[in-house]
């Protein structure tokens, strides 16, 4: 049972640490990414337990930014294959597990 404990107390630790914003991969310019960043972290910290709430309100904020046709898909463990707009791209992880995909397509 102690093992239990140590394990969970372990994996707490790992989440604390790893709770900053991870850009996977984007092709977005430097002011689209750093704003769509800011976004998804705040979305995904004011809805933790609801990522399709944090996920509509991604996509209704980026389209009233950068124009209509934003995607926006979060969670954890899924997998995916896209076609999207050139420089209209961003994957990234928040809070150890939770993955971002948010990209353009018209």
């Amino acid at each position: 049972m102690a093992d239990t404990g140590e394990g969970k107390k372990e994996e707490a630790d790992y989440k604390r640490l790893h709770s900053f914003p991870l850009i996977r991969h984007t092709d977005m310019p430097e002011e689209m990414r750093v704003e769509a960043m800011e976004l998804c972290v705040t979305a995904c910290e004011k809805y933790a337990t609801n990522n399709e709430s944090a996920a509509k309100m991604i996509k209704e904020t980026m389209d009233k930014k950068f124009g209509s046709s934003w995607h926006v898909v979060i969670g954890e463990g899924f997998g995916f294959e896209i076609t999207h707009e050139v420089k209209n791209l961003l994957y990234m992880f928040f809070g150890g597990s939770l993955a971002v995909c948010v990209w353009k397509c018209s």
